[in-house]
């Protein structure tokens, strides 16, 4: 029996019972469909992480206050003490490393500003000049924070694009005072539309010198201190001098957390990986049922067919040919319904694409490669104990019907 032939006949006995076929597709088509779905998704929260820390700069390491260990908590935290803070002179000691470049401490508040009769909450940050620089930032309009030394307290603002245009409208903003807090401030430069970064939207900041945010907020610590290595070769080296740098000041202390960028991407990709694996591995589950499912029908069709069977083998049919016929029956069963699981789930990735832009969902060549394998490999698995039965039938006890 020719392949033609084989692949005709299987054919033919699907269209002969198309509601049982269509059943059978569908099952394995979800399946298909729900693992490049979900893979998709995990692979676009991996990607939108990765883009978010890429868009904070490039050969950053960062330095916290407090020493934070494996567990997430700083083992003085148990017994209710509070980290030492991280000071501006801490900040400009980092400067003595010869493998960074430049350093943007930062101290974070609210605060609520105002124009004339128009005000709202805002999120102030207090940093240096060369906040601009480290965190790749861009000026819309005026210019950014002057260079002045870091103790220097002026009032001088830079505004966040949508505060700019809900405070001013179509008024210009640059040489306007505005009040924060009690505070008076005057506007010289409105930061250039950036959207969100890390869940943060710099639209909606408020850019002060950080010692005028020390005095607006009563405070003399930084939230964090953001160093920019001169080179990717020195970022561990930059790393190494600030913990040095910093536990020679702080007394022989290791009370500060300082981590490179690319260490935290990294971990963050290991997790959303497994992540991505896990839920493909949870949406195969439907592939498993879905070929249970084809083992059933084939089942009855076996017991449905056993005349056919007979005929064929009265013909001189071969045990194998039979078998043949029935793998052929679920090779096209699989084939049909992983590539149209693959059209529903390619489908299905760009419609959330379109509702949601921000995410850059992108199912993975392996994930499809692997789904479409997986549901072929299934439905073939599936089908050998009924094609093994109907191969065995003695051919007249099947012409009888028996």
């Amino acid at each position: 029996m020719r392949l033609a032939d084989v692949l005709w006949f299987a054919s033919y006995s699907l269209k002969g019972n198309p509601t049982r076929t269509l059943l059978m597709i569908l099952a394995m088509s979800i399946g298909v469909a729900a693992v490049v779905v979900l893979t998709g998704l995990g692979e676009g929260a991996r990607r939108y992480v990765i883009n978010q820390f890429s868009s904070l700069g490039s050969n950053l390491v960062i330095v916290l206050p407090g020493r934070t260990e494996t567990a997430g908590i700083g083992p003085g935290m148990l017994l209710g003490q509070i980290p030492r803070e991280l000071s501006l002179d801490d900040a400009q000691a980092l400067l003595r490393s010869r493998a960074i470049l430049r350093i943007a401490p930062l101290t974070i508040g609210s605060s609520q500003i105002s124009y004339q009769a128009r005000n709202r909450e805002a999120v102030v940050l207090g940093s240096t000049a060369d906040l601009l620089e480290v965190r790749h930032m861009s000026v819309g309009q005026g210019q950014f924070l002057p260079a002045n030394e870091v103790h220097a307290s002026v009032a001088v603002c830079v505004l966040g694009a949508t505060i700019r245009r809900e405070l001013f409208g179509q008024q210009p903003a640059i040489g306007a005072w505005v009040k924060l807090g009690d505070r008076r401030f005057r506007v010289i430069g409105v930061m250039a539309s950036q959207g969100e970064s890390m869940g943060f939207n710099t639209d909606d900041l408020v850019i002060i010198p950080v010692a005028s945010a020390h005095m607006l907020f009563n405070t003399s610590g930084l939230f964090r201190i953001l160093v920019e290595a001169k080179s990717r070769d020195a970022l561990a080296h930059a790393q190494q001098d600030a913990e040095q740098i910093l536990f020679q000041r702080h007394n022989g202390e290791k009370d500060v957390t300082v981590i490179t960028q690319d260490a935290v991407l990294a971990t963050f990709d290991r997790i959303l990986h497994a992540l991505t694996l896990a839920v493909g591995g949870i949406a195969s589950i439907s592939l498993a049922v879905a070929g249970i499912l084809i083992m059933n029908v084939m089942l009855i069709a076996v017991a449905q067919r056993v005349k056919e069977i007979g005929l064929l083998k009265a013909l001189g049919a071969t045990a194998l040919q039979i078998r043949n016929l029935f793998f052929a029956e679920a090779i096209l069963l699989s084939g049909i319904g992983s590539l149209t699981g693959l059209i529903l789930g390619e489908a299905g990735v760009q419609l959330i694409a379109q509702l949601y832009p921000a995410l850059p969902v992108y199912a993975p060549g392996w994930a499809v490669l692997a789904a479409l394998s997986t549901s072929l490999i299934t439905g073939i698995l599936f089908s050998v104990w009924p094609a093994r039965r109907a191969a065995r039938l003695d051919p007249v006890m099947a012409l009888a019907g028996r």
